[in-house]
């Protein structure tokens, strides 16, 4: 099957599903505080609901973001790494758009979190950079 074939049967697939948008994005994390301080005290989440299920020693907690449901944050026992780096197969990273890309990279630098240099987006023009969360997964910042 050719490459445009391809692409038109995808296409044709997502219209016929209706999807609206993307409803959440779950994230399993090795240590719960921690994890929990970075999204809702350095990133700004809201907490909508944090749930400790016993029977699975897990914590699953709902995160908003400017009012939207966005990210489910999860603990379990033990969980395995997963690489990063290199680039594995799988998820790549999680973008957040920022207003004032510098503004930004002054508050993450303020909480001790290191950032990328900004790159510039070949495509776009728009300026970029990255920083991970405490599992080490990478995170974008995308300035609008």
């Amino acid at each position: 099957m050719g490459v445009g074939l391809l692409a038109v049967n995808i296409l044709k697939i997502l219209n016929s599903l209706q999807l609206n948008s993307i409803h959440h994005i779950a994230i399993i994390c090795n240590d719960y505080e921690k994890s929990k301080h970075f999204y809702v005290a350095l990133l700004g989440f809201q907490i909508i609901k944090e749930t400790y299920r016993k029977e699975r020693q897990s914590y699953k907690l709902d995160l908003a973001l400017n009012g939207r449901y966005v990210i489910e944050l999860f603990s379990f026992p033990n969980p395995p790494n997963r690489p990063s780096r290199p680039e594995a197969q799988g998820l790549r990273h999680l973008a957040f758009e920022v207003e004032d890309i510098e503004a930004a990279i002054l508050s993450l630098k303020e909480n001790r979190i290191q950032t990328e240099p900004i790159r510039i987006d070949d495509l776009t023009g728009k300026r970029f950079t990255f920083f991970n969360d405490p599992d080490k997964l990478p995170l974008e910042l995308y300035e609008k």
